[in-house]
């Protein structure tokens, strides 16, 4: 089964799953994550409004905004290409559909955050395997937008994906501008990664979308 085959038979489980099964999945994700010492003591995370079949993190999002963490939502880069701004999000914060129909809050006058300054990215995947790999849909958003922490290994975010676990598989290739993640999040519990080794910098290229900081961050 090649990678696209693939794509598409773990786009049809998660899509298989009934309201209630995802229902059921939020709330046990927001269980296990609600958990984690790291999410227990960080301010800062980014999120992700659910499609596709894909495990909602709004419980979750809920959670972290009650108990006054700041939070944030992806947003297209209007200029470059495949790349994502982070959005402060509040529940007074309007939503409006990208060029993909998934909500995102208006770029204008809203707080930014860049993508080191978060404790925790939680990304949202279509295939996963225990080394940490992910499949997402293709188009390289984050892995262009988290090309830095092949530069700057020590302002990296705890990188999370979000997933059920039936989009588990044994093993996913990997390319040379894959981000691999800290942790997979299912609703069975958090798996910790062994795969999120950072690698030498190297030259952009066409294949390798990189995308490093201008400067250090701090």
């Amino acid at each position: 089964m090649n990678i696209r085959e693939l794509r598409t038979l773990l786009r049809q489980k998660r899509r298989a799953l009934t309201p209630s099964q995802q229902r059921v999945a939020a709330t046990s994700l927001l269980e296990h994550v609600s958990q984690q010492p790291w999410f227990v003591t960080g301010r800062r995370f980014a999120f992700f409004i659910a499609s596709d079949g894909e495990i909602d993190p709004g419980p979750l999002l809920s959670l972290a905004l009650a108990a006054g963490k700041r939070c944030f939502l992806p947003v297209l880069h209007p200029l470059r290409l495949n790349r994502l701004h982070f959005a402060r999000y509040t529940p007074d914060t309007p939503l409006s559909p990208n060029r993909f129909g998934i909500p995102e809050p208006p770029l204008k006058r809203n707080v930014l955050a860049p993508a080191w300054s978060l404790d925790a990215i939680f990304m949202p995947l279509v295939g996963f395997d225990r080394q940490g790999h992910r499949l997402g849909m293709g188009g390289g958003f984050y892995d262009r937008t988290l090309a830095f922490t092949r530069h700057w290994p020590r302002a990296v975010p705890r990188l999370v994906g979000l997933a059920h676990h039936v989009q588990e598989v044994a093993s996913l290739p990997a390319q040379p501008w894959d981000i691999p993640l800290h942790a997979i999040a299912t609703d069975r519990g958090v798996i910790s990664c062994a795969a999120h080794r950072y690698r030498p910098s190297t030259a952009c290229s066409e294949e390798d979308p990189c995308g490093k900081p201008v400067s250090s961050p701090p």
